[in-house]
C-alpha cells in the first residue's frame, strides 16, 4: 500500500478535489509556518498557465494543521480548471485580514 505524497516544500504537486478545493497537507503548512494564517494569496501552475488567487480563505478542521482552500468559480470557467485536473502551488503568501479589500470577501450572485 503507497504511503503518502512526500513534502519537500514549494512547489507542491496536488488533484483538485471533486469539491473544486486544493488540499494543502499539514506538513507543508506546519514547514512553511503558516498554521495562523486565515487568508492567503495562492499562486498555482494549471496547464502552463500560472494563476494568482488573491484572498483567499483557509479552511482549516478542528485537530489538524492541514488547511483546504477553493479555487473561486469564475477562476475555474475562466481558466477551464476541472475536479481531478492536478494543479501545481508555486507560492502562499499569508495575507492579515486588515490587507484584505472587503470587496475580495463578499461575492454577489
Amino acid at each position: 500500500m503507497p504511503g503518502p505524497k512526500p513534502v519537500n516544500g514549494l512547489p507542491y504537486k496536488t488533484k483538485i478535489y471533486i469539491n473544486n478545493q486544493v488540499l494543502l497537507p499539514a506538513k507543508l503548512v506546519r514547514m512553511l509556518g503558516i498554521e495562523w494564517a486565515r487568508y492567503a494569496d495562492i499562486t498555482i501552475r494549471h496547464n502552463d498557465r500560472v494563476i494568482t488567487l488573491s484572498g483567499v480563505l483557509l479552511l482549516r478542521t478542528r485537530h489538524t494543521a492541514s488547511r483546504q482552500f477553493t479555487i473561486p468559480g469564475e477562476v475555474r470557467d475562466k481558466y477551464g480548471i476541472m475536479p481531478l485536473d492536478d494543479v501545481e502551488i508555486l507560492n502562499i503568501r499569508p495575507v492579515r485580514v486588515r490587507e484584505i479589500d472587503t470587496r475580495q470577501l463578499i461575492h454577489d450572485k
